[in-house]
């Protein structure tokens, strides 16, 4: 009876208001009730399931950073901008080693603990709701060279030879320094503030603004941002197109400019391929240091003292395969390392070298070697990510270009890179779009070269124009 009469009172309400020329009010509807649960502690790689986290979607990361050469000490003031994709209780950050002094969420005091060898795990005052954004600042500080490392390609925080650092490393990287979403899958923008005694120079990611800031606004992975401070001879200037470059070369590797000079020429050659220079800038980080590896770090990448012209040329196409159009699973690595390997034989070709010739001798050292032909190009298995990718990477490449002919493989080469434009993509997406546009079932020949683990039978081994 209360229900009717209430509805009876409210209908009379609404026809008195329409009498008057009123608008009738409508009370906006509750908000669904909260469920709040954990974020994800992981992304989901299956090669590394702790690294990332779930439940939101970083969407740009502000560093400040105040770096003491002499102790080696760093203290930091990062700002996680992020979007809940759940209802969340809480949820993880990634940062290794460094001590962590206050968290705030919106401004608001948030609870902390340290979980693993690097979740940092933040519990809101309050449940964040699925498609809010809100702002996580971590204060954090220590020595991040003490930090541990895995090994490999994971160089971690190093001391340079001038008494500065530098950030290199792959698939960990961004943790040792600041507090980050570390997966490829989660891209997002990325400002750094750096703070260091006068006479060091800072060089990071993306175009640069006051002395020791940088903005990189594509999305990058964070394996991809990088730090150095050092002693740098700067060199500055434009592409024909505007993009700017900055390149800065350490105390002992002045000798590189005569190959950081030939920047402008590799990334104009690189676009006739791979279509237009897709970053917000270029340049690179020549070290006088002996990493065992150069880094496509994004639009700036870090060359290692032994760095030459390929591998100048390596790094850039990393550019578009790699850092534009990045992985979702390091399973799928041959779409960063395969295509930057292969664009040091389209160099070589511009510079009058026979392609299929160079393949045929290729393919009459390696006919024998069981070893090399057991290493798989995708789905190769956690830590035999980087074994095959720069050689058999190469060979399977040419093969398929010589399967699919050069009109086809052109336009793929351009294709990749703009449909995935500054995301992510996997090696089912490339092989589908390998297939639609040679319009033929290729599914044998990539099963064959990039899943197989034998010498490919002739049909595949010899396609096309190397049959002859």
């Amino acid at each position: 009876m209360r229900r009717r009469l209430t509805a009876l009172a409210v209908s009379a309400a609404v026809i008195l208001a329409a009498a008057c020329g009123g608008d009738a009010v409508t009370a906006a509807p509750p908000p669904p009730p909260l469920h709040p649960l954990p974020g994800a502690s992981g992304a989901g790689d299956p090669y590394y399931p702790d690294d990332g986290n779930g439940g939101y979607d970083a969407l740009g990361y502000q560093v400040d950073v105040r770096y003491d050469p002499p102790s080696g000490h760093l203290d930091g003031d990062t700002t996680v901008t992020a979007k809940a994709t759940q209802d969340l209780s809480r949820f993880d950050l990634d940062l290794r080693g460094l001590d962590v002094h206050r968290v705030e969420i919106d401004g608001k005091p948030a609870r902390f603990s340290r979980e693993k060898a690097f979740e940092l795990v933040v519990t809101p005052p309050e449940p964040i709701r699925a498609g809010t954004a809100f702002r996580t600042r971590v204060t954090y500080g220590g020595d991040p060279a003490k930090t541990p490392r895995d090994g490999g390609s994971e160089n971690g925080w190093k001391h340079s030879a001038d008494g500065g650092a530098y950030m290199v490393g792959e698939p960990h990287s961004a943790a040792f320094w600041y507090p980050v979403n570390e997966t490829p899958r989660d891209k997002a923008t990325f400002t750094l503030t750096a703070h260091v005694p006068a006479g060091w120079t800072v060089v990071s990611n993306g175009r640069e603004g006051p002395p020791g800031t940088w903005t990189e606004a594509n999305p990058v992975a964070s394996y991809l941002t990088t730090i150095a401070i050092g002693k740098f001879g700067v060199d500055r200037s434009t592409l024909p197109d505007g993009t700017p470059v900055v390149s800065a070369y350490a105390p002992g590797a002045e000798a590189r400019r005569a190959i950081g000079d030939r920047l402008p020429e590799v990334l104009g050659f690189l676009a006739t391929k791979f279509g237009p220079y897709p970053q917000s800038a270029a340049g690179g980080i020549f070290l006088n240091e002996d990493v065992p590896f150069s880094l496509e770090t994004q639009t700036r990448p870090t060359y290692a003292k032994w760095a030459d012209l390929p591998t100048l040329v390596h790094e850039n196409a990393h550019q578009w395969f790699g850092d534009s159009v990045s992985l979702r699973d390091w399973s799928d690595v041959c779409l960063n390392e395969c295509f930057a390997s292969y664009s040091q034989w389209l160099w070589a070709e511009r510079e009058g070298q026979n392609l299929d010739d160079r393949y045929r001798a290729a393919i009459e050292i390696t006919h024998a070697s069981t070893d090399f032909w057991a290493q798989k190009l995708v789905g190769m298995g956690q830590g035999h990510e980087f074994e095959g990718v720069y050689n058999k990477g190469i060979l399977a490449l040419h093969a398929l270009r010589r399967e699919i002919g050069d009109p086809a493989f052109g336009r793929l080469l351009r294709e990749w890179p703009s449909r995935f434009r500054h995301g992510n993509a996997t090696w089912s997406d490339f092989e589908a779009m390998a297939t639609r546009i040679d319009g033929k079932n290729l599914r044998p020949f990539f099963d064959t070269w990039f899943r197989g683990t034998k010498l490919p039978a002739d049909a595949d081994l010899f396609p096309g124009s190397l049959r002859s």
